[in-house]
Parts: structure tokens; C-alpha cells; sequence
């Protein structure tokens, strides 16, 4: 049995038994692709593909419980001690459709015409229940020399599935890899058939690339290449300043979304434009939100800094900003802002000495706030209409924003009586 370090111990064990079913049974199986490649990169491995002679309807009658996943594609995954394994029997592909799905599938009986048809070498490894490799183009010797190269001719390969070449990038950008010369000629010579990939996939790579280790690395390759002015929600690399991405990969875990928002920012996109172009990208509503929501409040600061303030205002612009944007806003931008370096808005008309004050006392500002929803307050907006025995309109929300702005900033208690007070005071003097 294979001593696998990179998995799940439980896991291992029951792909093995998997393999050792169809192995009893007279047919070939082996761990391929991703899993073998990790295990000898020492990265965790999340999930073991089998490949097998046996066909489809064989492996189904081998294995009780199993779900017939992908029967055209020759795919069942199998479930065993809770964990589920995709069992796919050896094929060749004829052409491709769209430059991304095979136009029909070919059983075969030899793993090597099984792994010609993957992308690249280091995803072209079959490995049996005795730790032998599988490895007719080189894989092994690529991860060594840290690689990506396409198993044989980039051109077909690219042109089979054009979203090969976001992968590539992706790979080489996680795995801090090169890319192989012919590999990367072949990229660029066919990027334009990146038209053709839904942006669903696009932003599914993307997103992998700049949540990894490198994601500058991955950035330069990608304007470099410019590949991504061909996808349809195309970006023109040449609106970016690179420099201020350059502190992006400091953003981990939690904030690594954030790294979005250094670049949005870096291309100079409104809050506007950063939301139209992430909808285009199919980015959930609350990723978008969060991502924008950063570019919203860079957008209200730099209007609050046109002018002179003294910190007593920039403390109150700071928490009607707050009220307006939200607090996971506000603290996205204090957090991003500390990566960018000093005087990057390079405009004279802003007062860059007043967000040097913001950014060291925004978070202190924040947290004084008693109240952030109109539902924190000790009054209703069923009180005021009582209060003032008005029927309700426009001016009861505008009153009762007013009263949540005042009461944030300090400036009246979160009391009954002195926002009852405050609504007296508001309504006297619009009579007057």
C-alpha cells in the first residue's frame, strides 16, 4: 500500500480499497491527476481521481453504492466510508466543441492514451496501489524543475479547452512554477480563444489564483500575456498601476477577497464600474459587495479630503461614512489602506495629511459609535409619528437619518427624552 502524506489517512485508505476491488476484478486502476501530483509537490491533497479499464456500466456493478455522474464521459463516483471517488474509465477525446467540451469520448484500454489527452505533464501521472508511476511525458521531471508544460503540442491542447490557459497561468502562479517556452507561445498565440469561456470558469480560476501564495506572480504573467483583454468582461491591463499592488499578497485568510480591491483600486475603477465589472464576472452578491464596498468608501474619503477639516469633522465625515458604507466597509479600507504606498492618489486637490489622521484614528472613531442602524435607536419612527401626530412621508426617514447621524457622531444621547427633544427641535423649526 501507498504511505500517502499528503491525505487524509481514513481517506487514503478507502480510495486504496477502491483500486484494490477493481484490481481483484482484473482491471486496471490507478490514483491520476491532481492527487499524485500534490503528493509529490508535499501539498494537501483534498480529493483522490481513479482511472480505470474497467467501463463504466463494470465499475457500477462492482460497486453498490455509487452515482452515475457522468455516464457519456465514462464517470462514477464512488462512495466508500463516506467519501466519494471519481472512477473514470481510460478514454480518448475526439474534437472539441466551443473550445471546451469534447464532441464524443472513445474508451480505450491503455492509462498512457488515457493521460495524453490531460493539459499538462504534472497532471499526465497515473499511480498504482504500489507506489509505481505512470509517466509517458515527463511530469515528474517538470514538478522537479518546477514547470508547467502542456503534454505534447500547446497549440491542440489550448485549443481543445482555451481555459487551459488560465489554468496554466493559475498553476504557475500557485506553485511559483515557470512555464515552459512553447507552453507560453502557445498561450499567447491563442489567447484570443478566450472569447469563447463562459466567465463563470474564468472567475472560478481567477479566484484560486489570487487566493494562493503568488498572486503577483500570476498578475504579471496575465499582463504579459494579456490574456485577460480577450475574455468577454475583458480588462485592459494597461489602466493598472502596478505599484500599488505590489503589498497584496500580505492580505490572508479572512481579508484575501481584499486583494480584489487593491487591484480594482489600482485600475483606477469607480465603486460604479468595480460592481458592473464583478457582476460580469458572476461574483456573489456578498463578495461583490464586499469587494466594491471598499472603492465606495475610498470614493467618500477623497471627497471628504478636498477640503481642510479639523479632526473634530474628519471624526464626524468619518462616521457618516461609516453609516453610509457599512462597518466591514470601513474596516476593509483601513486595512488596505496601510498596504498602499504614501501619496498614491497623486492629486494636489486632496489633503493626503487628513487621511494620514483617518487611517490612525478611523478604527478609535468607529468603535465610539453607541448606535450604526436606525433599529439601534431608543426611538421609532411609530413614536415620531405619534410625537408629532403627522401622517408618514419622505420626511419621517430623512428625520429619523438625521436622528441616527447625530446620535453616532455623539452629538445627542441614545435616550428617549433627548431624541424626543431632538424631533421637537427638527419639527420647529421647519414650521418656522
Amino acid at each position: 500500500m501507498v504511505e500517502w502524506t499528503q491525505v487524509d489517512h481514513e481517506m487514503a485508505r478507502q480510495s486504496e480499497q477502491v483500486l484494490r476491488t477493481l484490481n481483484e476484478k482484473g482491471y486496471e486502476a490507478y490514483w491520476v491527476g491532481g492527487c499524485v501530483r500534490d503528493e509529490l509537490l508535499e501539498r494537501s491533497v483534498d480529493d483522490m481521481d481513479i482511472t480505470t479499464s474497467a467501463s463504466p456500466e463494470q465499475v457500477m456493478e462492482l460497486f453498490a453504492d455509487c452515482i452515475p455522474t457522468g455516464l457519456q464521459h465514462g464517470t462514477v463516483t464512488v462512495r466508500s466510508g463516506g467519501f466519494y471517488f471519481e472512477v473514470t474509465t481510460f478514454r480518448t477525446e475526439s474534437e472539441y466543441k466551443d473550445n471546451r467540451r469534447p464532441a464524443a469520448v472513445q474508451f480505450v484500454q491503455d492509462v498512457k492514451e488515457d493521460l495524453q489527452r490531460r493539459d499538462f505533464t504534472m497532471n499526465a501521472l497515473a499511480m498504482d496501489r504500489d507506489g509505481n508511476i505512470v509517466d509517458p511525458f515527463g511530469g515528474q521531471s517538470d514538478i522537479q524543475d518546477g514547470r508547467v508544460r502542456c503534454v505534447g503540442s500547446a497549440a491542440e491542447r489550448f485549443g481543445e479547452d482555451a481555459l487551459r490557459m488560465l489554468r496554466c497561468v493559475r498553476f504557475a502562479s500557485v506553485f511559483d512554477f515557470k512555464i515552459a517556452y512553447n507552453t507560453w507561445k502557445g498561450l499567447v498565440h491563442q489567447k484570443d480563444l478566450l472569447q469563447h469561456i463562459a466567465m463563470e470558469r474564468v472567475r472560478t480560476e481567477m479566484v484560486k489564483m489570487m487566493a494562493g501564495p503568488h498572486p503577483l506572480r500570476g498578475l504579471e504573467l496575465l499582463f504579459r500575456s494579456q490574456a485577460l483583454e480577450h475574455v468577454k468582461a475583458p480588462i485592459h491591463m494597461e489602466r493598472f498601476n502596478k505599484a500599488l499592488m505590489c503589498n497584496m499578497e500580505q492580505l490572508m485568510e479572512e481579508n484575501v477577497l481584499l486583494r480584489w480591491s487593491m487591484i480594482l483600486i489600482a485600475g483606477r475603477y469607480t465603486r460604479d464600474e468595480a460592481d458592473a465589472l464583478l457582476r460580469k464576472w458572476t461574483f456573489s452578491n456578498d463578495d461583490r459587495s464586499r469587494i466594491s464596498g471598499v472603492l465606495q468608501v475610498e470614493q467618500l474619503i477623497q471627497t471628504v479630503v478636498q477640503e481642510l477639516r479639523d479632526e473634530e469633522t474628519l471624526r464626524s465625515e468619518w462616521i457618516v461614512t461609516v453609516l453610509a458604507c457599512g462597518r466591514q466597509a470601513t474596516e476593509d479600507w483601513l486595512i488596505v489602506q496601510r498596504l498602499f504606498p504614501a501619496g498614491w492618489r497623486d492629486q494636489e486637490v486632496l489633503h493626503e495629511e487628513q487621511i494620514d489622521i483617518i487611517q490612525s484614528r478611523g478604527a478609535a472613531w468607529s468603535q465610539s459609535m453607541k448606535v450604526h442602524e436606525l433599529k439601534d435607536l431608543q426611538i421609532t419612527g411609530e413614536n415620531v409619528l405619534q410625537l408629532l401626530g403627522r401622517k408618514g412621508g419622505p420626511w419621517l426617514g430623512q428625520l429619523m437619518k438625521h436622528l441616527l447621524r447625530e446620535t453616532a457622531i455623539g452629538n445627542i444621547a441614545n435616550q428617549h427624552d433627548m431624541l424626543t427633544n431632538e424631533v421637537k427641535r427638527v419639527a420647529a423649526d421647519d414650521k418656522a
